[in-house]
Formats: C-alpha cells, structure tokens, sequence
C-alpha cells in the first residue's frame, strides 16, 4: 500500500463510523416526524458509510480494479436519490408538515457531523484516485445538503407548509446524481489509463 492509501485509510474508517452513527439517529426522527428531506439524508449517511467501507476495502488493488469499484461507487451514489424520489412521491400524495423543530435540529446535528468528515477527508481527497474523491464529494456535497435542511426547518416553522421539505429532499437527490456523474468520469478516466 503506497503512503497516500496509508493516510486515506484510518480516515476513512472514522468517516465511515460517524456516518453509520448518524445515520441511525437521523433516521429515526425522519421516520417520526415524516421528514422527506430528513429520510433523503439519513438514507445518504448509511451510503456514505457504504461507500466508505468499500473503500476501506479496495485500498491497495490495483488501479484498475479501484477504477471498477469507483464506477461502482458512482452508481451507489444514486441510490438515495432513488428512495428520496419514492418518499417524495408519497409525501405529494398526503402532504403533511413536518415537526420544524426536530428538522432543523437532526439537520444541523448531520450539518456538524458532515462538516468534521469533509474537513478530515479533505486533506486526503487527491489519495486513492476515484475512491478517495468519492469519500470527499459525498461529505462536501452533505453540508451544503445539511445547511439546506435547516433552512427547510426554518421555513416549515414560518409557514407551517410541507414544501420547503419536499424541495430540500429533492434537491439533496439530485445534488447525489451530480456527485455520480463527477465520480464515474474520474473512474472511467482511471479505467482508461490502466488498460493502455
């Protein structure tokens, strides 16, 4: 293992960690107040704790094999969007306010936990290829999801309505979509310079 994956790697295991913390936390008020954006997020810590663990996991294969899996890690990357789109779809069919109190405060619970990860991450986002920009892509792109969610909780309490809700969560899909498509060109550049 080169020195870069060496640094990569016990970093990588705290963000994973954290996320799989969290992701239960979150969860668990999405689930009890029937927070889109909320249940958007949680679903994305447990993928981000995924996609860190697979990372953990392809340190130190060859370039190739780290292109494959960072292709891989593109297409996990849209799962969360998917199940965002679903809970959406339920939510325009019976739309309900969330309690804006346990929004904006799981929100910014997520906001400080996404916010240590990238720090950490960002010193060592240039380690490890597609991998290590997969990791630092999906923390950034979470903060400004998390801060997103407080301003939904913001507006949920002022207006009493379901929508800032169902745009946040929304919004946080397809910023993930965005995030896969960069991790799959750098993966599928990684490919190509390996086979030849």
């Amino acid at each position: 293992m080169t020195v870069p994956e060496a640094a990569l790697r016990p970093v990588v295991k705290r963000v994973a960690a954290l996320n799989l913390g969290y992701f239960g936390v979150e969860f668990a008020v999405a689930l009890a107040i029937g927070s889109v954006a909320l249940f958007a997020d949680s679903v994305d810590f447990l993928e981000d704790a995924s996609v860190n663990l697979l990372i953990l996991l392809a340190l130190g294969w060859s370039v190739a094999a780290r292109a494959r899996v960072g292709m891989g890690l593109a297409a996990l990357l849209l799962v969360p969007g998917l199940a965002t789109l679903w809970t959406a779809w339920d939510k325009f069919m019976e739309p309900v306010a969330p309690d804006p109190v346990p929004l904006t405060l799981a929100g910014a619970g997520a906001l400080l936990v996404n916010l240590a990860c990238a720090l950490m991450l960002a010193r060592v986002r240039h380690h490890g290829g597609s991998l290590g920009k997969a990791a630092f892509l999906s923390a950034r792109n979470d903060v400004a999801a998390n801060a997103a969610i407080i301003a939904a909780g913001l507006l949920t309490a002022w207006t009493l309505s379901p929508w800032p809700d169902l745009v946040v969560g929304l919004a946080i899909a397809a910023i993930n979509a965005d995030a896969a498509w960069e991790v799959w060109e750098e993966a599928r550049e990684e490919h190509k310079e390996a086979r030849g």
